[in-house]
């Protein structure tokens, strides 16, 4: 090899080091986050969760039983709405490498196929096509999310001065299965600074100006609590004074831990039981804007957005999402795009769901984000969810055969 060959090894073998290093800097801080497909939106931060135990590594560990598929509880309406969000999905399905070890992208065929049927009847669809799981003990929880609509517009003006950022231009992006197999599937963010791989700035950097000349500033919005919360949302809608509106959707997150603020509050006793909802922690926010400003920034996630002009918003499969229909779900416990069965004490969110989606805070098995689409009802609704009951996946007859015959 010669000179200029070994100064080329030398070379990347110390962006190497300095990657790992910086590697071993932000896993110290705890700011491994997930990767974008895990990330497109958050909980509205309804009700305040119980602390999540380390969760086993996928679905195939823990288990999943074959138990009986009833589906005589669910309206023939949301069936059909379901076939139609599950219709969608199918274009990623067959492609997309499944995390939780209960299905294949060739599972997913036979049902896509006859899911292109016209004529199929939904419910027959649903029987024929796929067999029920109950993952681990079937204890589900659920939270909702929805698409924000605030009050925003392009140019900065008094009354509209919080900036909605895009992707920043030197935020990196690393998959750390590229360095070590024992990584695989884990990402992490950063910049990179004299060399070396550092966390990215925090939400309260980030409010005091350190993405001036990083970041382009698709809009400016006018309040910074409805910001705060279209963050936790991950997509959105800002609404101009001319009535013009500028859809957004999730870009990228700097890399920082997400911290929910109603547990913060919670567990501080300032908030009462009554007002643990979407709604009564904005109170808590805006009954003192500076104690609010300095609660928020004790999430340091922050999300960058991109301006959406198609169909959206999209999930974690790049697909839109369907509101009333479509769940986030951890993909490590849910294959995306499974079909799943809720049964709640929260009677508003049981039925036929379709897995589309992800989110920071949705880790763990048969734990559940339901979306409720955009208004003021879905609002209401989402901000306020909190379900506990049994949940039911549905797999592929394929993938759930093979399941019961690896079984003891």
């Amino acid at each position: 090899m010669d000179a200029a060959g070994h100064a080329g090894m030398a070379a990347r073998k110390a962006v190497r080091l300095s990657l790992l290093s910086g590697m071993a800097a932000l896993f110290a801080l705890g700011s491994c986050v997930a990767p974008r497909d895990e990330t497109p939106q958050q909980s509205a931060e309804p009700a305040i969760a119980p602390p999540a135990a380390a969760p086993a590594a996928t679905a195939a560990e823990i288990g999943a039983l074959p138990v009986e598929l009833d589906l005589s509880r669910v309206g023939d309406d949301r069936l059909a709405k379901a076939l139609a969000a599950f219709r969608i999905s199918c274009p990623s399905l067959v492609k997309r490498t499944d995390a939780s070890g209960l299905a294949r992208g060739d599972d997913w065929r036979s049902a896509c196929a006859a899911a292109e049927d016209p004529g199929v009847a939904a419910r027959t669809f649903f029987a024929t096509q796929f067999a029920a799981v109950r993952v681990g003990d079937g204890a589900a929880f659920a939270t909702g999310y929805f698409e924000p609509q605030i009050a925003g517009q392009r140019t900065r003006a008094p009354g509209f001065e919080m900036p909605v950022y895009a992707l920043p231009s030197d935020l990196v992006d690393v998959d750390l299965g590229q360095f070590s197999d024992m990584l695989a599937g884990k990402r992490i963010r950063g910049r990179v600074e004299e060399g070396k791989l550092i966390p990215y700035y925090d939400r309260a950097a980030i409010e005091a100006g350190a993405l001036e000349g990083r970041a382009e500033i698709i809009a400016y919005a006018a309040d910074p609590v409805e910001l705060f919360f279209l963050h936790v949302q991950g997509s959105g809608r800002l609404i101009a004074p001319d009535g013009s509106v500028i859809r957004i959707g999730y870009a990228g997150q700097n890399g920082r831990d997400y911290v929910g603020i109603g547990k913060l509050l919670a567990d501080r006793g300032v908030l009462p039981k009554d007002k643990r909802s979407m709604q009564g922690i904005m109170e808590y926010l805006r009954a003192d804007p500076p104690r609010g400003a300095a609660v928020m920034r004790e999430n340091p996630s922050y999300i960058f957005f991109q301006e959406l002009t198609g169909a959206g918003p999209l999930g974690a499969l790049g697909r839109p999402v369907t509101p009333r229909i479509t769940v986030a779900a951890d993909p490590r416990f849910v294959p995306l795009g499974a079909p799943v069965l809720l049964d709640l004490d929260r009677d508003v969110a049981d039925g036929l769901w379709v897995a589309q989606d992800t989110g920071g805070a949705i880790k763990g098995a048969n734990r559940f984000d339901t979306f409720w689409g955009a208004g003021a009802e879905a609002r209401e609704i989402a901000g306020g969810m909190s379900g506990r009951g049994s949940a039911l996946i549905l797999l592929p007859v394929a993938a759930a055969e093979r399941l019961s015959a690896a079984r003891p």
